[in-house]
């Protein structure tokens, strides 16, 4: 396996995660039972799973009153790639 290969593997699991958590956290958040922290999605999405985050925000409706984090998360990541592989 390449690195290429491993980082492609990491990006699909850390963003599968945290979309599943996203979901498993609006469905507690329902039952009225303990709640996933916000920080947890968001740190999660700051590894890398910004993606899995808005897709689990978007599809769940969840947290879309504060959308803020994930988004800015986002833009950061993105920027961040861009100068790296124009660097390269």
């Amino acid at each position: 396996m390449t690195i290429t290969d491993l980082l492609m593997v990491y990006f699909l699991a850390i963003n599968l995660l945290d979309f599943v958590l996203c979901g498993a956290d609006k469905r507690r958040a329902r039952r009225g039972k303990w709640r996933i922290r916000e920080r947890t999605l968001l740190g999660l999405a700051a590894l890398g799973g910004s993606v899995g985050l808005l897709a689990g925000m978007r599809m769940f409706h969840h947290k879309t009153l504060k959308p803020y984090g994930a988004p800015a998360i986002l833009v950061v990541q993105l920027g961040l790639a861009v100068f790296v592989l124009s660097r390269l």
